[in-house]
């Protein structure tokens, strides 16, 4: 089995890794980023010759799919020889249709368009390298993974809104997000403690996005995003959980419109918002600023509260776990929450706490601890390249057509944002 690149595309610029196999394991060869598309296009890449750059003249700028031309020629002489078998993409919304890993085809594709309006932040930017690699390189199978699919398990009680029905058959429902991240630490806590993970485990995934999500016996019971990828917890420019009467009286009341209040909603809200300073928690928790102290407050009160409330959604706590940025790496923020979470029976070794920085799975709570508590770099990337692979496997091996966008009319640019 080949090389397998997977991206990450955002409104201007696009994460890549590509990633080989070692006993039986994803093991990243290459991991970069094409930044400023279609303004100041640049290129950066560290691999197993060191780390490459190359900029755009901006009278020259490349679209879309010549960057996906070049970004796989480039591959091509960098890979010691290995091939490049598929391309995985992270999507953010599957909806209710797309409930696992899929070859992108025409279908699809046209499946994924219609969830824009569910994720017009997200969508179609992943749409927009989809198509740019199918014009680029038509051979080049094209493997698209959900983070809405590892919500596929939770209840019709945890989904619906209470709202007609009519409005549910029309997708207006909760599917939870960052279900790569949640798929991934799962799958690293089995492998590190079998016990916990066979357990009832909440796992933070606390980062510039954030979100919770109860696990029981490695299913999704319950998530702290709902509808869209701004639901729950404070983040860094996201608001979280809302009054939707706020909504009203900022369109009613103080004349915004739609498009703004979208904006400050995603852009101007959250730690940003609370602050006034930044949306950075490194940055919050370095600062004497009254404002700067109230934003922690409130980002640390959100977390312990749904905290409580997914233990109480799958009937209890064995494991709770942090990853992403702010998990992974601010002891003093793991700390707060697990305080005030005592009462669950979590009991932090302080030592252990302080120790951990995110660089690997570590154990961070006391012998006395009735709940295990957990530090777990998460990579949304790894869990893509194993999706990519094992479905690129199985259509081999059933001799179904992995270049199935090969003869479809591509539109690379006709969509990005």
């Amino acid at each position: 089995m080949g090389a397998i690149l997977v991206l990450n595309a955002g409104s201007s610029s696009v994460k890549f890794c590509v990633y080989g196999w070692a006993h039986g394991r994803p093991r990243r060869i290459v991991k970069g980023q094409i930044s400023g598309i279609g303004i100041h296009a640049a290129f950066t890449a560290s691999g197993p010759d060191g780390r490459e750059e190359r900029r755009w003249d901006d009278a020259a700028q490349p679209t879309r799919t010549e960057l996906s031309r070049f970004l796989v020629d480039w591959l091509r002489q960098r890979l010691q020889g290995q091939t490049l078998v598929a391309v995985g993409h992270r999507v953010v919304h599957g909806g209710t249709r797309f409930r696992e890993p899929v070859l992108v085809d025409a279908d699809v594709l046209e499946g994924l368009e219609a969830l824009v309006p569910l994720a017009p932040l997200h969508q179609p930017h992943s749409l927009a390298f989809i198509r740019a690699f199918a014009e680029a390189h038509p051979g080049l199978a094209q493997i698209a993974c959900f983070d809405t699919a590892f919500h596929r398990t939770v209840s019709d009680a945890e989904a619906l809104f209470a709202l007609p029905a009519s409005l549910a058959d029309k997708g207006i429902r909760r599917y939870g997000f960052h279900g790569l991240s949640y798929e991934y630490v799962s799958g690293e806590l089995a492998r590190v403690s079998p016990a916990d993970a066979a357990g009832k485990t909440v796992v933070a995934h606390l980062g510039s996005g954030a979100s919770m999500c109860a696990i029981d016996h490695g299913r999704s019971v319950a998530s702290t995003m709902g509808f869209t990828a701004l639901d729950g917890l404070i983040m860094g420019t996201r608001c979280g959980a809302l009054d939707p009467g706020v909504v009203l009286h900022l369109i009613e009341r103080e004349g915004m419109s739609p498009a703004e209040v979208t904006r400050l909603l995603y852009n101007g809200s959250g730690l940003l918002g609370l602050s006034g300073t930044s949306n950075d928690m490194r940055d919050l928790l370095g600062s004497e600023e009254p404002r700067a102290r109230l934003a922690v407050d409130l980002f640390v009160n959100r977390v312990v509260r749904e905290a409580g409330s997914l233990a109480a959604a799958q009937g209890g706590l064995d494991a709770l776990v942090f990853t992403a940025g702010i998990g992974e790496r601010a002891p003093e923020i793991r700390a707060r929450v697990s305080a005030r979470l005592a009462f669950l029976g979590v009991e932090l070794d302080e030592e252990a706490n302080r120790a951990a920085d995110g660089t690997q799975d570590a154990r961070i709570s006391s012998a006395r601890s009735r709940v295990a508590v957990w530090v777990i770099p998460t990579d949304e990337e790894a869990m893509i390249a194993t999706h990519t692979r094992q479905l690129t496997q199985q259509l081999t091996g059933q001799n179904a057509p992995v270049s199935a966008m090969a003869h479809e009319p591509a539109q690379a640019e006709a969509h990005a944002a």
